[in-house]
């Protein structure tokens, strides 16, 4: 099982300034630690998440501070963009970290964000799906035609070109089963919550098999899981500290997904109380089934139980409100958690021909 980390704060008391350090804080720790990836995504116009609007210029910063780990987007909402200038900013990145990018696209889903273009919202899957290929055409280097002005046709090839010669490339699944089948057909990973051991597992299968319909190696492509995180010593004192931030980092999503109902005319809003009350219960399942949240040996058991189903990486969600100072004194005991399943003679990807970054850890 691989262990990467992931990133998707809650509006908090830290300036963003903070933040950020906190973010490059974490990235050296588990760069030099056998970690797999960094997870940044892309959100725009919210408290919930709001420190990350565009994930290339994260991790632009971070592969500069880093050596091994993969920088990825976790996701990038490609209805908001050109496909030319994700390329573009991503080969970038894939330069300054020695070819260790990766790209999890999402359609989005809040009418809000799409003032970027917002004739995209509608065939907002259409467009994501439909240009997976246009993305992985641009990063080997072909040639791709797009409308220019008058409507002419422009052929395009973008530049810098990247290090690496494939793009590695996930979706985002958060509640259309439909998802993991097109990432399958697509070939690409796919990045998905646990919402429920009973889906998740009916999923994964479906997915695997998309990929054996498409004539992919079934057992090829990635699967990865994110999970709330922090690990200590006593099952008390670790609930006792996570239970207040995992019911309000609860709380702000559902707020925000109430709030995208009653902008969009669409669904039922529920009451604070309502919402506060769900947010208990479904912070006390997230404790006992759904995150990595206790003692190693209660947390080694969550693994070996994803990877029974057919997980093949957790992205570790350590950023969910607790003091930044108490998240970075515990990555040691995750990374305990991450050694007891290391793959064997695993090596981070990118690291061959790394130049030393000790002056940067040194400053």
């Amino acid at each position: 099982m691989e262990f990467s980390v992931y990133f998707f704060s809650a509006n908090d008391r830290y300036d963003f300034g903070s933040r950020y350090r906190f973010i490059l804080d974490v990235a050296r720790y588990v760069d030099r630690h056998g970690f797999r990836a960094m997870w940044t995504p892309e959100r725009h116009f919210q408290e919930f998440g709001g420190s990350f609007p565009n994930p290339s210029v994260l991790s632009a910063a971070l592969a500069v501070a880093t050596e091994r780990i993969d920088l990825r987007a976790g996701s990038v909402v490609l209805p908001h963009h050109h496909p030319v200038r994700v390329v573009e900013e991503w080969a970038l990145v894939d330069q300054l970290s020695r070819g260790r990018t990766g790209l999890c696209v999402a359609t989005g889903w809040h009418s809000g964000d799409f003032v970027f273009y917002p004739g995209h919202y509608a065939d907002r899957r259409e467009y994501a799906f439909g240009h997976i290929e246009t993305l992985r055409a641009l990063w080997r280097g072909d040639t791709v035609g797009f409308p220019g002005p008058g409507g002419e046709p422009v052929d395009v090839r973008t530049y810098p070109r990247p290090r690496q010669a494939e793009l590695p490339l996930w979706i985002v699944h958060s509640s259309n089963p439909r998802t993991w089948v097109a990432a399958g057909e697509l070939g690409t990973g796919v990045l998905s919550l646990l919402d429920s051991w009973e889906r998740l597992e009916q999923n994964i299968a479906a997915y695997r098999e998309a990929r054996r319909g498409a004539g992919l190696d079934p057992a090829g492509g990635t699967v990865t899981v994110g999970l709330h995180t922090f690990l200590g010593e006593d099952e008390d004192q670790v609930r006792a500290l996570v239970e207040e931030p995992v019911k309000n980092y609860l709380a702000s999503f559902l707020t925000q997904k109430s709030n995208d109902s009653r902008t969009e005319g669409t669904g039922q809003t529920a009451s604070d109380s309502e919402r506060d009350t769900l947010a208990r219960v479904m912070a006390d399942d997230y404790y006992r089934r759904r995150s990595l949240l206790g003692t190693q040996v209660k947390c080694a058991d969550v693994v070996r139980r994803l990877a029974d189903i057919g997980v093949d990486e957790i992205a570790c969600l350590v950023d969910f409100g607790l003091p930044f100072d108490t998240v970075l004194g515990a990555l040691p005991r995750l990374n305990e958690l991450r050694q007891e399943f290391a793959p064997a003679a695993a090596a981070p990807s990118g690291s061959a021909g790394a130049p030393s970054m000790a002056w940067y850890y040194e400053r």
